[in-house]
Formats: C-alpha cells, sequence, structure tokens
C-alpha cells in the first residue's frame, strides 16, 4: 500500500531541479544512472500497487519514452516490470540516435532482455509517460504530440513520471497537446507548475519519490530541510494532497 503524507512539502522550481542534479551528479557524486533506477523502481511499484493490483499476470503495460532522464527512468520501470512477470512492450519517442547516453544505455539493457519495441500505441491495461520532463520548451511537436493525441483518445488509464508531456512545470500551463495522467509521480520535491490551476486538470493523483537527494542538498537551493527528513519514513514513494496553490 502507498502511503499517504498529509503534511505540507516544500516545492522547488526547475531551475532549483536543476541545480539539485548538478549538485547530484558533480558535487557528490551520484550519477544519473543511480537517480534513473531510484525513480524507475519507484515508477514501478506504484504501478503495480495502484493501477495493477498487485497482480502482474496477463498484464499489457505500454512503456512511452523520451531522450532524456524521463525516458531512461520509464525504461528502468520497464525492465522492473517484465522482471515481476507483465507483459511490457516499450515504444519511443524519439529516434533511437537521439536518446543521451545514460538513456541510450537503459534502451540497450531492455533490448537485450527481449522486451519488444514497437512503433504505436497499443492497447494495455496501463500506459506509462517518459516522454517529456522538466526541459520541455514549447508545445509537442510532430511525432511526440501525435503519440500523446493518441493516447489522450485510447482510454487506456496513464501514470506520467516527473510530468504529464507537455505540461510546464514553470509556469504550470499545460501544451498543445499534454498528457492527461490518470497520476502523476513526480521525483525528490514537486515542482512549482503542479501546483498551478491549469496543471491541476491533467496530472491527477500526485505522488512523490525518494531518489535518494540527501535533505541537505537542498539547504544550498533554500529549502529548509528540517521539514524534510520524514517524508520517505514509510516508503520511497508517497501519495501527497493535490493542492491549487497559484492561478
Amino acid at each position: 500500500m502507498i502511503p499517504h503524507y498529509k503534511k505540507n512539502i516544500p516545492f522547488i522550481t526547475t531551475e532549483q531541479m536543476i541545480e539539485v542534479d548538478r549538485i547530484m551528479m558533480e558535487d557528490l557524486g551520484i550519477s544519473l544512472i543511480q537517480m534513473m533506477e531510484n525513480a524507475g523502481m519507484n515508477l514501478a511499484i506504484l504501478a503495480r500497487e495502484v493501477f495493477l493490483e498487485n497482480d502482474l499476470k496477463e498484464k499489457k503495460i505500454l512503456i512511452v519514452a523520451g531522450s532524456g532522464g524521463n525516458g531512461g527512468g520509464a525504461l528502468v520501470a520497464a525492465r522492473r516490470l517484465s522482471g515481476w512477470g507483465a507483459d511490457v512492450s516499450v515504444l519511443l519517442s524519439t529516434p533511437k540516435a537521439s536518446l543521451k547516453k545514460e538513456t541510450k544505455q537503459q534502451f540497450e539493457s531492455i533490448k537485450k532482455i527481449g522486451i519488444p519495441v514497437i512503433d504505436k500505441v497499443q492497447t494495455a491495461n496501463l500506459i506509462i509517460d517518459g516522454m517529456i520532463g522538466y526541459g520541455i520548451s514549447g508545445d509537442p511537436k510532430r511525432r511526440v504530440a501525435e503519440i500523446i493525441e493518441s493516447i489522450n483518445s485510447s482510454g487506456i488509464p496513464v501514470l506520467s513520471l516527473d510530468t504529464p508531456s507537455g505540461l510546464d512545470l514553470t509556469s504550470g500551463i499545460p501544451g498543445t497537446p499534454t498528457i492527461k495522467a490518470n497520476a502523476t509521480m513526480t521525483v525528490a520535491l514537486p515542482k512549482l507548475g503542479l501546483y498551478k490551476m491549469k496543471a491541476s486538470k491533467v496530472i491527477g493523483d500526485l505522488y512523490l519519490a525518494d531518489i535518494s537527494v540527501p535533505p541537505k542538498v537542498y539547504q544550498s537551493i533554500e529549502v529548509d530541510q528540517s521539514k524534510l527528513f520524514d517524508i520517505f519514513n514509510k516508503g520511497t514513494v508517497i501519495k501527497i494532497n493535490k493542492m491549487v496553490v497559484f492561478n
């Protein structure tokens, strides 16, 4: 059972999250691959417990992955869920040649395992969206836009990693188009845009996952670390309150 953390949690901006990632990798030596593994494991746990009733037998899961860190985390979830017995397929929203180094490494792993890679949205019990993260710039275009529209029209439940693809995590404004998620699992700390009125229509239920950021890291971006020590005491992925703080 995913625990529900009911206290208020500090939020951070996109710029602060970029700095957190930098500190983790450059100052602490915690690699992007390690953070992908943590995000993907928690994503798989959330998918299994909330969407698939802890029974993966004969359950079809479609993982839609982009080129960056979100794509890598989603591919980790693909590997985990496949290992737990689910029928997993992967759809890349971007050409293989454009995958970042760490995401390509995760992609090569799922290919070696034998997880099928498909070229369009197919029927499933759950779609996991890992196309676009906080690095979005402008509306989704071309293939990504087509995939988003296909997912939204499919009627299949969607779990998004960090943000529904198409949502700007700074402004909270959904792009045209944007994934309409049933749930969003954000990582580290919630991003400012998730707490805005327009975002509330696309994020679904909101969850937070531990990717191993030490609380003291947040002190350097002026977040009070004393408020963070008990967040993950009862689990590495938690349900958090979905609030509208800003218009």
